[in-house]
Formats: structure tokens, C-alpha cells, sequence
């Protein structure tokens, strides 16, 4: 789902509106993903529980209303931040289950340059707003210590933070207690943003992911795959693990992966299987909504109402 990192909360009393000018510009739509994919072997598929999830757009109408609170809240407590402005700095694909890599690549002009890999435009929006902030500025805006984001010695370097778990915040400062998971949680309060609700719909679809993968169709679709790849020199059960080999001798975009992810993209046009997964996905799908069917209206209505209130904000 769509970055929570760059959810931002806080208080209705004077302060800040945003952040410097850069944040009062307009933001340039030109490099936003499409909703619905354009290219690739998933031109044009959408998922049945896509309509139940926020698209990137009206996700970035709340989080511009959460940074605005959140924003005003830092400065009550003596703090101004110039966080990221959400929009800025998209993320690879706009609809909220990633249909772009669900089964695997599906994109081969995209693989031809990156192979597994994206490009480092495409990733930013994964880099965490914490890792710019002092360690009092984090425990105003969640309510929790800084995590430590310098990996292990010897380890590989990563988007997130390593080591253990970050301990509560302080319970006051400047004076003034603390919001219970600091301004951004309480933002989120404001806007009667409803986190459960994603996670529900997002459990939904990793059941029809996981459901649909031992069908028949499937695996016979997988199994042609896998037989497409052994013509070409190369060993996988299915484009899982090829993903893994690609990434297993650095960050996808070596020369041999970049010729691997080819491979992989050709078995999968020459076998239909992205075709066949996502019908057979999609079934699943629209008989969970029917079993579902009260729990996801209520979601629906509950994501209106959190963009109306976000779009009030000012």
C-alpha cells in the first residue's frame, strides 16, 4: 500500500500552513504512475478489490491533509519540520495491490533497462522521513524513539531501519505532553483514518494471491512457464524465485539479470500465465467481496468520508 511514512498530523491552532514555498508549488502529475496499467502484460487489468482501496491520487489529497495537521502539531511543541511533500515522489505503480509485479515482471521495456531493479526515481518514495529528522523531532511525530537506520557491519544497506524494535517517546516536551502516537497518529485521529480497514482488504487479497496459485489453470500455466525457462538455460518453479536469482548477486539490474528478467517476460507472454493468474485471481476476488460484502461497503464509505475531510483542510 501507499506510503504511510509520509502521513502527517497534528493540531487546528495557529502555526504553519506547510512547509517552505517548494511545498506551495504545484505538483507535477507528469511522472504519476497510471492508475490502470498502459504497457506490459498487464495493460489494462485491474482487480476487483482495487475499488475498495484508495488510488494514488486520493491518497495523496490525505497525506498533504495529514502533513498540513501534523505540521501545525510539530510546531506547538516548539518544532518545525520540512518533511517531503507527498505527490513529489511517486511510487512505481499507483493502484494500491501492485498488479505491475503480483506475478512476477511483466513490463519487458522496463526490464530491458532495469532488469529486476527500478529506477532510483521510482524508490525514493520508499526512503523513510524519519531518517532526516533529529531524534526529538521523531518522538513528536510518532510517539517513538528514532530507530537506528545504519545497517550491521557486514550487512547489505537497505530501505527500513535495522536493529531493535524503537522504544516509547518521552512523555512530554516543551512543557507539553505528548499525543498518543505522537502528531501523526494523531492526525490520522482527526481525519477518522481508519488503518484497519486496509489491512482488512489487503488480507482479502493476499487470500485470493494465495488461493489462486495451486488452481489448475495455474499451475499449469506455471508449469509451461518453468518449461519455457529450461529451454532458455534457466531453472525457476515460477517467476518468484526467478525475482530472487535476479536480486540474489546485487540489486537486479547486473547483465545477467537484466537477461534473466528477459527470459522470464517471454516465457510469461509465449505461456499466457499472467493472463490466466489474474482471471482466475479475479474470480476469487469478486466471491470474496460477495462473502464480504457489509465489511467492504462499510470501507467504501469510511474512505469517502476520510478524503472529504481531507479535502476540507486547509
Amino acid at each position: 500500500m501507499l506510503l504511510a511514512t509520509i502521513s502527517l498530523g497534528g493540531c487546528s491552532s495557529p502555526g504553519p500552513a506547510s512547509g517552505s514555498a517548494k511545498d506551495k508549488a504545484p505538483i507535477d502529475h507528469a511522472n504519476w504512475p497510471a492508475e490502470v496499467p498502459t504497457s506490459g502484460l498487464v495493460k489494462g487489468l485491474e482487480l476487483p478489490l482495487e475499488s475498495y482501496l484508495p488510488s494514488y491520487a486520493d491518497q495523496v489529497v490525505v497525506d498533504i491533509a495529514l502533513r498540513t495537521l501534523q505540521t501545525r502539531c510539530m510546531f506547538e511543541y516548539g518544532l518545525t519540520v520540512d518533511l517531503p511533500r507527498p505527490g513529489v515522489n511517486p511510487p512505481p505503480s499507483s493502484n494500491a495491490l501492485s498488479i505491475e509485479r503480483r506475478y512476477g515482471l511483466s513490463d519487458r521495456a522496463q526490464a530491458q533497462k532495469y532488469g529486476y531493479g527500478l529506477p532510483k526515481e521510482l524508490t525514493r518514495s520508499l526512503e523513510s522521513v524519519e531518517e532526516g529528522l533529529s531524534g526529538i523531532e521523531v518522538e513528536v511525530l510518532t510517539g517513538r524513539k528514532k530507530p537506528e537506520f545504519a545497517p550491521p557491519k557486514g550487512a547489505k544497506g537497505g530501505v527500513g531501519y535495522f536493529g531493535r524494535v524503537p522504544e516509547p517517546a518521552r512523555a512530554e516536551h516543551n512543557g507539553k505532553k505528548l499525543h498518543e502516537d505522537g502528531c501523526d497518529g494523531w492526525s490520522k485521529r482527526q481525519l477518522k483514518v481508519n488503518e484497519e480497514d486496509e489491512g482488512f482488504v489487503s488480507g482479502l487479497a493476499s487470500t485470493s494471491l494465495s488461493e489462486s496459485r495451486p488452481l489448475k489453470p495455474v499451475e499449469k500455466a506455471l508449469k509451461s512457464w518453468s518449461a519455457c525457462m529450461k529451454g532458455k538455460g534457466r531453472k525457476a518453479a515460477d517467476p518468484y524465485r526467478a525475482m530472487e536469482q535476479g536480486y540474489a548477486d546485487g540489486d537486479g539490474t547486473t547483465k545477467n539479470a537484466i537477461e534473466l528478467a528477459l527470459d522470464d517476460i517471454d516465457c510469461k507472454k509465449q505461456t499466457r500465465l499472467i493472463e490466466v493468474w489474474f482471471k482466475e485471481e479475479s474470480a476469487i476476488q469478486k466471491r470474496l467481496i460477495e462473502e464480504n460484502k457489509d465489511q467492504l461497503t462499510a470501507v467504501k464509505k469510511r474512505m469517502s468520508e476520510v478524503l472529504v475531510a481531507a479535502k476540507a483542510v486547509k
